[in-house]
């Protein structure tokens, strides 16, 4: 596996037996620092893993007989869940193939850790598909597009974010109504975007690359023109999308004088009085995780209220809580405060050699992902424990806004595709040496036309895997049933 270079360093964190020049002296080589001068090219160690890992055998899509039957892998992902929401979240999978996919990463895990893999690992979203990417507030209150769900995030190879954005813009394009040769294309042409940002990333200057493609330069980048009128909308939508907004709709206020949630089942609603309390207790942890210079901030608002609310689609079940914190003028500031189950993705990548080290914390490893993959994060990420369960901490509504890769029109699926994949090699560049996968992707588009091949095989098979779970749910199997 390549893993980076290490250094050799002494107690001190200095390697004695290496120098580097600079500024007219001899310098040890310090811990956390590249040596110099740089050794060997990662771009040819990229381009010479083509020879044991060509890049056309990212066509394979190998079922073998041990494979889960898909059923049975969404009872087991179900385990550890509030019992009485999960047929919720079965209703919500057996919606569409694409719903299914959303709830089922560990089962592509499990076959994808049968696929070609080149060994250069990256951090990973660990659930990459085209609806986990949108938009949310910058601390200046700007708008950033970006991915924007880390709950299975870990480091594991690049290959796998990659090929499951590409299947699910297969599926979202079938959803929207495009014909095959779009959702095909819309799938290569992902591909080539992530591809061709990761060759611009690994020619510019390391700081440059750290923060590239900014904003406004996105859409031209990624030559989708044709999403712009869908971005504004969706960006008009997410500045009023709002911690005040959300309070408004959803609290009322009390006699003694501030607010509480109003119950509206089955997505929120009310709690006992201890259940509160221990979410309440566990901020003074929270508190001791976000950086220091944030803490005036939190300071300056009162904890008034408690409340369960239901998540997304693959985190249906797992227990979200959100708080209702009042500055000293009543102004509402929201905290999720949602449960962080171990990724679904470790035992898979297990078996393929990438070993995962210890977690502490699993609230801390979704945090500490999402900082390593964002180019600007949430200023009040945390992560706390409730009755002995880990949690991660992030402001709720914070002028979130997302596209529904599904209902793009049928011309807009590619664009959005282009966009995601430049999205998903920003990320990675920031943990894996943007120049060793640039090496291995290259110039051509063989890469591209082989993962999209995969894609396509994916996403038939993931119809055939929601058609099991609508068969389950009609013979009584599992239960489901529908909700907002």
């Amino acid at each position: 596996m390549l893993w980076g270079r290490a250094v050799a360093v002494t107690e001190a964190g200095l390697d004695v037996t290496g120098t580097a020049a600079g500024a007219g002296h001899r310098l040890p080589r310090v811990r956390g620092f590249a040596g110099w001068p740089s050794q060997g090219s990662p771009r040819a160690e990229g381009k010479a893993l083509r020879a044991s890992v060509p890049r056309r055998t990212h066509s394979a899509l190998d079922l073998d007989g041990g494979r889960p039957d898909a059923v049975g892998a969404v009872e087991e992902s179900n385990r550890g869940r509030i019992p009485g929401l999960i047929p919720l979240r079965v209703g919500r999978m057996v919606a569409t193939p694409f719903a299914f996919l959303r709830g089922s990463a560990g089962l592509m895990a499990y076959d994808l850790a049968r696929t070609p893999m080149t060994g250069i690992a990256a951090q990973l979203c660990g659930d990459a598909h085209a609806a986990n990417f949108g938009l949310y507030g910058d601390a200046r209150g700007g708008l950033v597009i970006d991915l924007n769900d880390f709950d299975e995030t870990v480091h594991g190879p690049w290959e796998w974010d990659l090929k499951r954005l590409a299947t699910s813009l297969v599926l979202a394009g079938r959803e929207a109504g495009a014909d095959e040769d779009t959702c095909r294309a819309a799938a290569r042409d992902t591909v080539g975007a992530y591809r061709r940002t990761m060759r611009l990333l690994a020619k510019l200057p390391v700081l440059d690359a750290w923060n590239a493609i900014a904003d406004e330069e996105l859409v031209s980048h990624t030559d989708a023109h044709d999403l712009l009128g869908t971005l504004e909308r969706v960006s008009e939508k997410a500045r009023a999308n709002t911690s005040g907004r959300f309070a408004a709709r959803s609290t009322e206020a009390v006699d003694e004088g501030g607010r509480r949630f109003v119950d509206a089942p089955p997505v929120l609603r009310r709690i006992p009085d201890a259940e509160a309390a221990a979410v309440a207790a566990s901020l003074e942890t929270y508190v001791t995780t976000v950086s220091e210079d944030r803490l005036p901030l939190l300071a300056r608002h009162a904890v008034h209220d408690v409340a369960f609310r239901v998540v997304g689609t693959g985190s249906v079940g797992t227990r979200s809580y959100v708080v209702l914190l009042l500055d000293h003028r009543g102004e509402p500031l929201v905290l999720q405060v949602k449960e962080a189950r171990p990724s679904a993705l470790v035992p898979h990548l297990a078996t393929v050699g990438f070993e995962t080290p210890p977690v502490e914390h699993e609230g801390r490893r979704v945090v500490l992902g999402q900082k390593r993959m964002q180019v600007v994060s949430d200023i009040l990420l945390g992560w706390t424990t409730v009755d002995g369960r880990p949690f991660q901490v992030r402001q709720f509504r914070n002028r979130k806004g997302s596209v529904d890769p599904a209902a793009l029109a049928a011309d807009q699926v590619d664009d959005y595709g282009r966009m995601t994949g430049a999205l998903l090699a920003r990320a990675h560049a920031h943990s894996a040496d943007p120049r060793l996968i640039a090496g291995y992707c290259g110039k051509s588009e063989e890469l591209d036309e082989a993962m999209a091949e995969f894609a396509v095989a994916y996403a038939d098979r993931t119809e055939a895997d929601h058609a099991d779970l609508v068969a389950a749910v009609r013979s009584g199997r599992i239960a489901a049933e529908s909700g907002v």
